[in-house]
């Protein structure tokens, strides 16, 4: 991508866009633009035929998605299937129409079986049913890497696809309802700490592993792609290590300073067993990640300190 190239970032207030936004800009991009939902509804094919008419941006990282964990996936799923089906619709669709060179499309780990074989590797997609509570938002994201992969062979277009495993980092949804594992332990945590609450309650049993990536990790590895890949695999980004939900846990207690006592509802759900990506692809190519969970969970800690209100 040349430093002075029109690139859109879709959805540049979220976890993955802003991290996106913020490593472009430091490493000397000058053209940068992006919308607000206000701004530009991305479901709305109207207007995004309008933008791209107007912007005609040379490059586009597609991050803007309905996202959530468990409870959200469980209580909204219509919502999942329709939304991110018609952001990615649009955005790609008329990526194509207006002449965009490169665009990177952000999936989700969860496109895998609920049993695949562990570590997860690109080629078991399709191999086997989905985890259920998430079903909606994996077969969205599943058509999002078909869609990119089917207009490279009809079109020539060079769209990758990029599945990240568990992200956290600045401008995470720490909402208790609505947020992934790490973000809501994060929350929790520091609000039982500052109430002397004597115990934290999470859900589940505590058992299931979990890969984390620190977004800025994340937002490296997409820059690296546009930059160096011109096929038409789809790459799974991840750090190739995972923990179990309650040693992550106890780091975040022993950051935070919580000194009560960590107890699991184990009738509430777990989901997936266990989420390991396999990064063999990724990591030939060059790249790795390069922030460690410690480092990563002290960084996300302290801005959502700094940042919550």
């Amino acid at each position: 991508m040349e430093k002075k190239a029109k690139i859109f970032v879709a959805g540049h207030r979220g976890l993955v866009g802003s991290a996106i936004l913020r490593l472009l800009h430091d490493q000397g991009y000058t053209n940068l633009i992006s919308r607000t939902h206000s701004e530009l509804d991305l479901t709305d094919q109207s207007e995004v035929k309008a933008f791209f008419e107007r912007e005609r941006p040379e490059y586009v990282f597609l991050a803007a998605a309905k996202v959530g964990g468990i409870h959200a996936n469980n209580t909204y799923p219509a919502e999942f299937i329709y939304q991110n089906l018609a952001v990615q619709n649009n955005v790609i669709h008329f990526s194509y129409l207006y002449g965009v060179k490169k665009l990177c499309f952000l999936g989700s780990s969860c496109i895998y079986p609920k049993l695949s074989p562990q570590p997860m590797k690109e080629e078991y997609l399709l191999d086997g049913k989905l985890e259920p509570t998430n079903e909606p938002y994996a077969i969205a994201k599943i058509a999002g890497i078909e869609m990119a992969k089917s207009y490279n062979r009809q079109y020539g277009t060079k769209y990758i696809s990029v599945m990240p495993t568990n992200l956290y980092g600045p401008n995470d949804n720490f909402d208790l309802q609505n947020s992934h594992v790490l973000p809501a332990l994060i929350r929790k945590f520091v609000e039982a700490k500052e109430s002397n609450s004597p115990a934290v309650i999470l859900w589940g049993t505590g058992r299931p592993r979990r890969e984390f990536l620190f977004v800025d990790d994340m937002a490296e590895a997409c820059i690296f792609l546009m930059n160096t890949y011109d096929g038409n695999e789809f790459f799974n980004i991840g750090t190739g290590e995972d923990v179990t939900i309650l040693e992550v846990a106890q780091k975040i207690k022993a950051i935070v300073g919580f000194t009560g006592a960590l107890e699991f509802d184990s009738t509430k759900p777990d989901g997936t067993v266990r989420k390991l990506l396999d990064v063999s692809r990724i990591n030939a190519l060059g790249w790795k990640a390069k922030i460690g969970l410690q480092d990563g969970l002290e960084k996300a800690i302290d801005w959502y300190i700094k940042n919550r209100k």
